[in-house]
């Protein structure tokens, strides 16, 4: 059976149609809910793995295939849904905080703080450390990236039309956010630069990737690729900040109450993102062109 066609917003040449796309568009406000999404993936999945006390194995097992249901809804879904799109990123920010945490932690005091000396069913984490994971992480997120370079299907967000290409995206966004949230938790815990520095030092590499948006030999792609990855640690050391105790330099606002706010906010801005893209979606409306 042939592959279902899956369109963008742009006019398709020689033709009077109007296409859907599957994707939103990269803006600031694309930027200000993807942090908000992966702080609240980190406050969540140490809601469930660590305050609840299911562990990260089952934790990880849970989310892993929340992320599936989401996932399949969003492949699904005939055009681009707010709701749809967000959600699968929550559950791949959720689900990357518990994989990495199971991947780089084990049993001992270290993780296991007031005295606990088991954590859910199941092993309590491979204990690779940050390093190895973070090595792990970047292998297969630079194998996806060549398989789907192979394919010969694009890298840009906004042009990602076909079922493979949007899987592929997928595929990366989920190792992507597993991988920014070791590098999170390597720069709160491991670096000395703790919570808030770690999130000072990651706002000044995103900072810089700004900057070069304007250098015309950097593609553009590239730089969204790696802000990608950069703002899942962002999310990583302030979801530390907001719930970690005082004493070690968080605010303890707590993983519960600091997971309620930010799905408020979130919730908040998946809605006006979708009132936002039925003023949008008139097929009559000329401005349809696809051009940021």
């Amino acid at each position: 059976m042939p592959e279902p066609e899956v369109l963008t917003d742009m006019d398709v040449a020689g033709t009077d149609r109007f296409v859907l796309r599957k994707l939103p568009e990269v803006t600031l406000a694309f930027w200000v809910m993807k942090i908000a999404a992966t702080t609240l993936g980190e406050t969540a999945g140490d809601l469930f793995a660590q305050t609840l006390k299911l562990g990260y194995f089952l934790t990880t097992i849970a989310l892993f295939l929340v992320f599936v249901v989401t996932l399949v809804v969003q492949l699904k879904s005939r055009r681009y849904n707010p709701f749809f799109y967000w959600t699968v990123i929550l559950s791949t920010s959720m689900a990357g905080t518990t994989m990495s945490d199971f991947m780089n932690r084990d049993a001992s005091a270290k993780f296991l703080t007031g005295g606990a000396k088991s954590l859910g069913w199941g092993p309590q984490g491979l204990g690779l450390g940050y390093p190895t994971g973070a090595a792990i992480l970047i292998s297969l997120l630079v194998a996806i990236f060549i398989i789907w370079k192979c394919t010969g299907l694009t890298f840009a967000i906004r042009d990602i039309v076909s079922f493979r290409a949007e899987a592929l995206f997928w595929a990366a966004i989920l190792v992507s956010n597993t991988l920014g949230t070791s590098m999170g938790d390597f720069l709160s815990d491991s670096s000395g630069l703790g919570y808030a520095g770690g999130a000072l030092l990651v706002t000044g590499l995103l900072a810089v990737l700004v900057a070069l948006m304007r250098v015309p030999v950097v593609p553009n792609v590239v730089l969204f690729w790696i802000a990608f990855v950069l703002t899942r640690p962002l999310g990583a050391t302030a979801g530390d900040f907001l719930t970690k105790p005082l004493a070690k330099g968080g605010l303890d606002l707590g993983t519960a109450g600091s997971s309620a706010v930010l799905l408020a906010v979130l919730v908040g801005l998946m809605g006006y993102a979708h009132v936002q893209e039925r003023r949008n979606a008139a097929p009559q409306d000329k401005t349809l062109t696809g051009v940021s």
